[in-house]
């Protein structure tokens, strides 16, 4: 399983598809609290980018708080307090929701229409992946 994948014909920029990516699994906890994470090398090598994209991406995750260098060791998640990690799950959430409402708008869904459309794409992911059963709030 590879730490993140990226989609280079994306109109977002490669550095803030893996600043997303690293979040998102630091929110979730699938990057527990001291995890490392691959080097800049390793992980431009693996995905087949330039190393100064990674760097960046780590450069602002670092000042963020989310990860930490440990000189001679490496890249590491950092601790984060409970509060911490909940508003980077809010502040996920609420960039998403923003972009599935633009979307919504720009096919003209009604309000309606757009809620129905999460409905069924959260029952369609818990059905086969298993993840966050029970989740219901």
């Amino acid at each position: 399983m590879r730490f993140l994948d990226v989609d280079t014909s994306s109109a977002t920029p490669i550095w803030r598809q893996i600043e997303d990516g690293v979040r998102r699994q630091v929110a979730s906890g699938r990057l527990p609290v001291g995890t490392a994470v691959p080097s800049v090398r390793e992980l431009a090598r693996t995905l087949r980018i330039n190393p100064a994209t990674v760097s960046k991406a780590y450069r602002r995750l670092t000042d963020a708080g989310l990860l930490t260098v440990r000189r001679g060791e490496g890249t590491f998640v950092a601790e984060l307090p409970a509060g911490d990690r909940k508003e980077e799950r809010q502040r996920l959430l609420a960039d998403g929701a923003a972009v599935f409402t633009g979307v919504a708008r720009a096919v003209g869904a009604d309000r309606r229409e757009a809620q129905r459309a999460i409905e069924e794409a959260w029952d369609e992911s818990q059905s086969g992946s298993g993840e966050g059963a029970g989740d219901d709030d």
